[in-house]
């Protein structure tokens, strides 16, 4: 129903927003992640889900429309809610927990708070082909922990390049080349983009 808020930033917590849009406050619930990467500019833009059980109406704000996607996926899974999936996405990026999921990294899954092992296989189970599906991942590239790629993919961004388009190089260097150094990732990836 809801998809975005445009607005002026009134409040920002750890764990929540309230953003002014012509004069009506929106109370919206954010990750760390979210609220780590917003800016301290009047205007922002979040991405929301609108979350509606019997006693409450409650607005989930991200940052982007990935995090958005992983946080729909996470709770469409039996026995994750709004608030365990919203815990997950502040102590790991939307891409880590795609990248958890789709290589099975059910340990960093379970480090999330809230999650036990049954629910971590559950996670997996359930949404291990949608994750490579919808966010074009291939199993063989997948790669745990790289902090490297992610190094890599962050100055890529800023260079200004669509982090969608650089993951797809990275991910096809680090196939011939699991080890490479960030310096290695970001000058080939340069030559590709």
């Amino acid at each position: 129903m809801i998809t975005q808020i445009r607005g002026k930033l009134v409040e920002k917590n750890p764990t929540t927003v309230i953003i002014d849009c012509n004069g009506i406050g929106y109370l919206l619930h954010i990750s760390l992640n979210t609220y780590s990467s917003l800016s301290n500019e009047e205007n922002i833009l979040l991405y929301t889900h609108l979350s509606i059980r019997e006693d409450a109406h409650t607005l989930y704000g991200f940052i982007s429309k990935n995090e958005r996607e992983v946080f729909k996926l996470l709770i469409s899974v039996s026995g994750v809610g709004p608030s365990t999936a919203r815990t997950m996405l502040s102590s790991m990026t939307s891409e880590e927990i795609q990248q958890a999921i789709a290589s099975e990294n059910f340990k960093l899954i379970q480090s999330a708070k809230g999650i036990g092992a049954k629910t971590a296989q559950r996670i997996v189970v359930d949404l291990k082909d949608k994750i490579l599906k919808v966010f074009e991942l291939e199993e063989v590239s997948v790669i745990q922990n790289n902090t490297n790629k992610e190094e890599a993919l962050s100055a890529l961004e800023v260079l200004g390049f669509a982090r969608k388009q650089a993951e797809k190089v990275i991910n096809k260097i680090l196939k011939g080349r699991p080890d490479a150094s960030i310096e290695e990732l970001i000058k080939q990836a340069l030559k590709n983009l």
